[in-house]
């Protein structure tokens, strides 16, 4: 039974009541680069699958994420901070940095195809299903795709990376066939 008390709550009379938080959330996209744009869709992208990437670890047992030796939510910065321009010094003094690039790209894929295929029905999808959906649909793609497209043209084994190792030539030839059809 509800009941009418004839106090009002304090605060409660006249008007909108102006909800104040001492942080601030909003991002100033505005001044944004579009890397850092990039790298914060990335970012969101990650963090949004991190639970069914979980589930799938519960769920498996195990999982293939780890041979870079990186900490799952370190591959997110590691990666942008190529994009960025950053120079980072290799968290590995066991291998070569472009080998640690490549490991925590294989990583990131690995922690996508993982969370993916935690998800009610998609438990089973092929290769070829997970790699279209990877490079076409997410913004981790679309980022491997960038980093391909800096490390290409430059030196040694950087150069190999990005012509060879982070994206996949079957994707690569796939974008130049669905980039002719629309021409």
């Amino acid at each position: 039974m509800l009941e009418d008390f004839s106090e009002e709550a304090p605060g409660s009379k006249g008007g909108d009541v102006s909800i104040a938080c001492p942080v601030d959330f909003r991002q100033p996209e505005g001044e944004l680069t579009e890397i850092e744009k990039l790298c914060l869709a990335f970012k969101k992208e990650f963090v949004s699958l991190r639970p069914w990437y979980d589930l799938a670890v519960q769920k498996r047992g195990h999982s293939t994420v780890g041979v870079s030796k990186l900490k799952v939510d370190d591959l997110v910065d590691f990666i942008c901070s190529f994009l960025r321009g950053e120079t980072l010094e290799n968290p590995r003094n066991d291998i070569a940095l472009p080998y640690t690039i490549n490991l925590a790209t294989d990583d990131l894929k690995a922690f996508y195809f993982e969370a993916i295929t935690s998800q009610p029905g998609q438990e089973s999808p092929s290769s070829e299903t997970l790699s279209n959906w990877f490079y076409d649909e997410t913004v981790a793609g679309k980022v491997l795709f960038n980093l391909r497209d800096l490390f290409k043209n430059r030196e040694g084994l950087m150069k190999i990376l990005g012509n060879i190792l982070i994206v996949p030539a079957a994707q690569i030839n796939r974008r130049k066939e669905q980039a002719s059809r629309k021409e």
